[in-house]
C-alpha cells in the first residue's frame, strides 16, 4: 500500500499567510479611505477659508 506524506502543516501555514497577507491589506485600505477623508476635510476647510477672504 502507497502512503502519501503528510503535508496539512504546510496547507495551514498557507491559509495563515494567505489571511494573514488579506488582513494587512485590508487594513492598509482602511488607513488609506482614513487620510482620504482627513485630506478631504482639510481642503473643505482650507476652500472656505478662502471663500470667506474674497
Amino acid at each position: 500500500m502507497e502512503t502519501f506524506p503528510d503535508t496539512s502543516g504546510y496547507m495551514i501555514a498557507g491559509f495563515v499567510i494567505a489571511f494573514a497577507t488579506m488582513g494587512i491589506y485590508i487594513f492598509s485600505i482602511y488607513l488609506r479611505n482614513r487620510n482620504l477623508k482627513s485630506d478631504l476635510e482639510t481642503l473643505e476647510s482650507l476652500e472656505t477659508k478662502q471663500s470667506k477672504k474674497k
